[in-house]
């Protein structure tokens, strides 16, 4: 192995070979070793991915860089001016430029970065973005200047692979909702170099070429960002926003979107969504003229139920106002009154005939023969009373009556008789004369 150059790395300078021994403190090992990493690497262009990313309050952001072999700390402090600061995230492919440096307190080597490049996909997402941008900035997306499609479109030039799966779809659509069309095609590569010149090219040939065109399709079927590049190429997007005729972009898979789809003045999700959306006006005027008759009988049918509802309404009405009806009604009237007075009449005779019964009775009762009879009548009641409440009723039932025979008086009293006294008894047949003893 041949010796170091003095350009190489030079430890002989740092640690002499000489036979005393130097004793060097941990800060000055560290300091030498930064000294000489600084000297020997300076800055330096350094690739790999990005992980363990802090973002600090203070605004400096720590993360490590690396590979499948080895990794390096690195840090990108606040006040460093660098566009790709946004950038950073873990598991981004990167490039950073940046010093190789010691961080003396841990000991620990890092590179302190400068600038922020994306590898790959990533490179093309930021170019992406930037060049989005930028076209938003000048106006090429604004909605203000899209173009409707023509409602019924005739004529339609394609941009597209003449052998990719996007032609074998929209062709297919078109037949299917629209045979009458009549399509221009202009072959154009959709990947890889060239392509998007050739795609651009494609656009103004159709724009400049007296056809009677009414619409241009730009499509391509799915793939990578890679593969889908060419659409996101400025030539292609200056040539959509140039387009004197409306431009239709269908590039990829619903999930795809391409600087070409924000220009346009409509993005379908796939190809076969745009030759859809391009023949729905004469495909839904073929359907509505196919569903006319029925349509036509079923208005027709539901405005003569209408119309038969009416005249029946109308014929109600007729009916209630004609003139036999009100003189129906009056007769009706007249019946009810007649009822009721014939009613009337009937219970005032019998009213009437009532009283004049209760009147002759008392009249029959108030006659001098009726009042001596009843008199009569109540006598003979008095005198059945008197009787059987008399004495000759009580002597009739084996009791006798006795009296003074001098005073005729009613002796009701033994003890009260004197010796000697006349007394009288009555019985029910004849009297007893008899003299009380002593």
């Amino acid at each position: 192995m041949s010796k170091p150059s003095k350009s190489q790395w030079d430890f002989g300078e740092l640690f002499p070979a000489e036979t005393a021994r130097k004793v060097l403190s941990v800060w000055e090992l560290t300091s030498d070793i930064k000294r000489l990493l600084e000297k020997q690497i300076g800055q330096v262009w350094v690739s790999g991915e990005i992980t363990n990313l802090r973002a600090q309050s203070s605004g400096h952001m720590y993360f490590t860089l690396k590979d499948v072999a080895a990794q390096l700390s690195c840090v990108l402090f606040r006040g460093t001016a660098t566009a790709g600061r946004q950038l950073l995230a873990d598991g981004q492919k990167v490039l950073l430029q940046g010093d190789v440096t010691v961080y003396e307190a841990r000991g620990q080597y890092q590179m302190i970065v400068r600038a922020v490049e994306l590898q790959g996909v990533g490179a093309l997402q930021a170019a992406f973005e930037k060049l989005k941008q930028k076209l938003n900035a000048e106006g090429l997306f604004a909605p203000e200047r899209k173009r409707p499609l023509p409602a019924y479109p005739q004529r339609i030039g394609l941009v597209t692979s003449p052998t990719g799966a996007a032609i074998r779809d929209v062709l297919h659509v078109i037949q299917r909702r629209h045979p009458g069309m009549e399509i221009f095609l202009v072959s154009s590569r959709v990947q890889g170099d060239g392509a998007a010149g050739e795609i651009a090219a494609g656009i103004r040939l159709l724009n400049e070429a007296d056809l009677g065109l009414d619409l241009i399709l730009i499509t391509r079927g799915g793939g990578s960002l890679e593969d889908l590049w060419a659409f996101n190429e400025e030539v292609v997007a200056r040539a959509i926003f140039e387009s004197a005729l409306p431009v239709v972009s269908a590039v990829g898979h619903e999930i795809d979107f391409t600087i070409a789809d924000f220009v346009a003045d409509l993005r379908a999700a796939t190809p076969s969504a745009a030759a859809e959306l391009i023949t729905e006006g004469v495909f839904a005027s073929r359907e509505f003229v196919a569903a006319a008759p029925v349509r036509l009988r079923q208005l027709v049918t539901r405005r003569l139920e209408r119309e038969a509802q009416n005249l029946d309404s109308l014929a109600g009405r007729l009916a209630r106002r004609h003139p036999r009806r009100a003189f129906n009604e009056s007769l009706q009237r007249l019946d009810d009154c007649l009822t009721g007075l014939l009613r009337g009449l009937k219970t005032g005779v019998r009213s009437r005939s009532v009283v004049l019964e209760n009147l002759t009775g008392r009249f029959l009762r108030a006659q001098p023969a009726h009042a001596v009879k009843a008199r009569r009548e109540a006598l003979h009641q008095l005198e059945r009373r008197l009787n059987a409440l008399g004495p000759q009723q009580v002597l009739a039932r084996g009791y006798s009556i006795t009296l003074d025979a001098a005073t005729g008086t009613v002796v009701s009293d033994a003890a009260k008789v004197k010796p000697g006294q006349k007394l009288r008894t009555r019985l029910k047949n004849g009297e007893i004369i008899s003299q009380a003893e002593g």
